[in-house]
This record gives C-alpha cells, structure tokens and sequence, in this order.
C-alpha cells in the first residue's frame, strides 16, 4: 500500500488549503483513511478520518467546522479541505490507512504517506 500526500504551502491566515491523499496498491474498500498532523516539537495529533465505503467521519474538536475530509472511490483519494486556517494549523500534515475500524490513535494506522508542509502565517 501506497499513499501520497499533496496540496501543502504557505497561506496566510484565514486562508484555504485542499490535501490531497492518492492510495494505490490495495483495494479500499474495508479501509479507514485517515489524517494527521505533527508540528515542530509536538506529537503526531489526530486530524480526521472517514471509511472508504460509508463515511464515518470523524474530526478533531480543533478542526471541526473548519476542515472537511471526503473521498473519491474512482481515484482512490482522500481531500482535505482546510478552510479558515490558523497560525496554530501550522504542521506536517500526514495520511495514513488501517482495515477496518475507525482510531484516533496514529499508532492504530499501518500505511502512513509521507506528509506535506502546511505553514499558515498570521
């Protein structure tokens, strides 16, 4: 299993940014993608996930009503639309899968891509 994660850059406050996640390898249809994000000194922090073939999303208190995780079967890829964005949004934001059920918990996921730069400036 592959993912590859797109769609970082440098935003001012109050900004948008779209991630994008692409899998390949595997078919998805049991898999729980998920996203993360780590900042400079900090652990890696739950973002959002939501299941391949129902849904199931889930946010971060910190997140809600700002970001909106969706997904496109036909590609295989999972977005994050990121609108509203902080200065505390600043981070390495990452992908990752894991069959089956929903986690919060970065060390539940199997597959992870490998992150992209999202710095908000105030």
């Amino acid at each position: 299993v592959q993912l590859q994660a797109s769609g970082g850059g440098l935003v001012q406050a109050g900004g948008s940014l779209r991630l994008s996640c692409a899998a390949s390898g595997r078919t998805f249809g049991t898999y729980v993608m998920g996203w993360f994000r780590q900042a400079p000194g900090k652990e890696r922090e739950f973002v959002a996930t939501i299941r391949w073939n129902g849904g199931s999303i889930s946010y971060a208190d910190s997140v809600k009503g700002r970001f909106t995780i969706s997904r496109d079967n036909a590609k295989n890829t999972v977005y994050l639309q990121m609108n509203g964005l902080e200065p505390e949004d600043t981070a390495v934001y990452y992908c990752a899968a894991r069959r089956y059920l929903d986690s919060y918990y970065a060390r539940d996921y199997d597959y992870w891509g490998q992150g992209t730069q999202v710095t908000v400036s105030s």
